[in-house]
């Protein structure tokens, strides 16, 4: 009896090679991964920076600025990454449509326009929906 060689695979037959449709679907879908893991790198940084904007006009911390972020999404609906963007277009522009306004004073109990939104909060003030900072 002889026995073949580990190192040599059995012939499949005809037309059973490798098939080109699907080594073209699995480029097309490591590409299409990488675009979306890149988009999510720059959404990140963008809410990331968002959150910072926040800690600054709010005098909160990092995770009361998240949570702040999140419910002026919530609360008007608009896409948390939209939100962020807002927030850092207001910080260069002083430009920000008044549903998120209105909504971001309200989770921060406070006016964050003008150089008022800039000072502390007021000692005993309200912060991010009735959470204690830290």
């Amino acid at each position: 009896m002889t026995v073949p060689p580990t190192d040599v695979r059995p012939d499949p037959g005809p037309g059973t090679g490798p098939d080109p449709d699907s080594d073209s679907d699995q480029i097309f879908r490591l590409q299409e991964e990488v675009r979306q893991l890149k988009e999510a790198v720059v959404s990140h940084a963008v809410v990331d920076q968002a959150i910072g904007a926040i800690i600054v006009l709010g005098g909160v911390t990092p995770d009361e600025g998240w949570i702040v972020l999140k419910e002026v999404s919530q609360h008007t609906n608009i896409k948390l990454r939209n939100v962020a963007e807002t927030v850092l277009i207001w910080g260069r522009t002083g430009v920000m449509p008044q549903e998120i306004l209105t909504a971001l004073e309200d989770r921060l109990g406070r006016p964050v326009c003008g150089v008022a939104g800039l000072s502390a909060p007021p000692p005993g003030s309200p912060r991010v929906s009735g959470r204690n900072s830290r």
